[in-house]
């Protein structure tokens, strides 16, 4: 069925594989801080360990709604791990560092995926002239600015 939303294919197509960048992103932080989550030991263990389920449980329905931005704009959804860590920008954890290394980690991770999308913001309005996509798109990235946020102050030191 043909998609009738003021976007020409090619633009779609592109929009899409922004969108599913990005989705392969959000999948790697949620299996990263899941992991986390499972896996923290120590002093910080309790606080840490809610804190990082309170992050995923914010990065489930991130993941979904990106998804259905693919959708709503035309274009297929990525669906498998195999195409999430092929696609991903951030890369997987397989070891199980120390809680503060792990703060720093998420943290780095969030603030790589606002870098991204200050970038994507840009294309997706400038170039390809989908304001919805970038009005979305500015929306994740104030989620993510106040995760990141979140995760520094856990690494602050009090006055």
């Amino acid at each position: 069925m043909d998609v009738e939303i003021g976007l020409k294919g090619q633009v779609r197509e592109e929009v899409g594989r922004i969108l599913n960048k990005l989705l392969a992103d959000e999948h790697v932080l949620y299996i990263k801080t899941r992991n986390y989550h499972w896996n923290v030991v120590g002093p910080k263990f309790r606080t840490l360990h809610e804190f990082f389920e309170e992050q995923y449980k914010i990065l489930a329905p991130i993941i979904d709604d990106i998804a259905e931005r693919a959708r709503a704009v035309g274009v297929l959804a990525a669906g498998s791990m195999a195409t999430f860590t092929s696609d991903a920008r951030l890369s997987e954890e397989s070891g199980h560092p120390d809680a503060d290394t792990m703060v720093r980690n998420l943290l780095a991770d969030h603030e790589s995926i606002v870098q991204q999308l200050r970038k994507d913001i840009k294309r997706v309005d400038d170039d390809l002239e989908d304001a919805g996509t970038a009005d979305f798109l500015t929306g994740l990235m104030e989620q993510h600015e106040e995760q990141a946020w979140m995760l520094r102050a856990l690494l602050e030191k009090p006055a």
